[in-house]
């Protein structure tokens, strides 16, 4: 706006840039499966014991 748009990213910049959010994407769904998943492993443990 002010001082116009950013410089272009390189190569690698983008590469890395996307590779870091395919990462927190795959985080994202993993803590999500174990919020999920996380009442029925407390279920199962205080049947256990």
């Amino acid at each position: 706006m002010f001082g116009g748009p950013p410089p272009q990213m390189s190569a690698a910049e983008l590469k890395a840039a996307e590779s870091e959010a395919t990462l927190t994407i795959q985080k994202v769904i993993v803590g999500a499966i174990l919020l999920y998943l996380s009442p029925f492993a407390v279920d199962l443990a205080n049947k256990m014991v």
